[in-house]
């Protein structure tokens, strides 16, 4: 075999522009792309996939490798890397946001950390739902599922992409309305109940001026938020499962792999 000009510059753009798209998965996913995952192993990862995929994609039908041409291509694997890694920070921001309401009416807003993911303070809370979510992530092989998806994308997306009408990003921001709604109907009983707790407290208020409301509804607003957390522990799995089918079904939709 004759390794020519030609062949050199197909089997260079058969590898880079699938690294690229690969790499822009792993880099905006949750989990993955952390920023407590060191950058080493985010690229090692990337390129040990694009080995262990490249002979079962299809070839890039690229002519000239060194082209402003190429330079587009690239930036359309990008986008479509980091437009199915952004629908899982999606998925585990809404139980992020979950926490936060929660926590903000219950009173536990004031113990915050550190977000591992975006490096901002959250509340504790906000913080516990998205470890937790983050744990369920793993355990259902989301990393898996999502890594199939960018393998099947090769296909239905295929280099190079005719034009940028494939990518969807209207549905993409519409779809994150999912965000709110799912964090508001979680947050929804803990809220309620918060709720009437403090009508509760407005009651004893008017009924004995003399009661100190804030020294007294503080701590058992914090206790009751924490019970009524405990009891309503359930539904966040089953609105997690709800949220991880509807990006499933969303992001097969995306790569035109089945409908919406």
């Amino acid at each position: 075999m004759e390794f020519t000009e030609a062949v050199i510059n197909q089997y260079l753009s058969d590898f880079i522009l699938p690294l690229t798209r690969v790499s822009a998965l792993i880099m905006s996913m949750i989990g993955l792309g952390s920023k407590t995952v060191p950058t080493k192993v985010k690229l090692f990862l990337s390129l040990a996939v694009t080995f262990a995929i490249m002979p079962a994609i299809p070839s890039s039908n690229v002519g000239d490798l060194f082209s402003f041409m190429t330079v587009l291509l690239i930036g359309q694997q990008i986008i479509i890397g980091m437009m199915l890694g952004f629908i899982t920070m999606m998925v585990l921001n809404t139980f992020t946001l979950a926490g936060q309401i929660i926590a903000m009416q219950t009173g536990l807003g004031f113990a915050s950390l550190v977000d591992p993911a975006s490096g901002l303070n959250v509340p504790a809370v906000g913080q516990f739902f998205l470890v937790l979510s983050t744990l369920l992530f793993w355990s259902m092989d989301g990393h898996l599922a999502y890594l199939q998806f960018v393998v099947t994308s090769f296909t239905t997306l295929p280099i190079p992409l005719e034009g940028f009408e494939a990518v969807k990003f209207k549905e993409i921001t519409e779809w994150g309305g999912w965000m709110f709604a799912t964090a508001l109907s979680l947050a929804l009983a803990p809220v309620t109940a918060m709720l009437l707790i403090n009508f509760s407290f407005g009651i004893m208020t008017r009924a004995a001026p003399q009661l100190n409301i804030f020294a007294i509804g503080f701590p058992v607003t914090m206790l009751s938020g924490l019970l009524i957390m405990w009891l309503t522990m359930g539904n966040f799995f089953t609105h997690f499962e709800s949220q991880w089918a509807r990006a499933l079904d969303f992001s097969c939709y995306l790569i035109n792999c089945g409908s919406k």
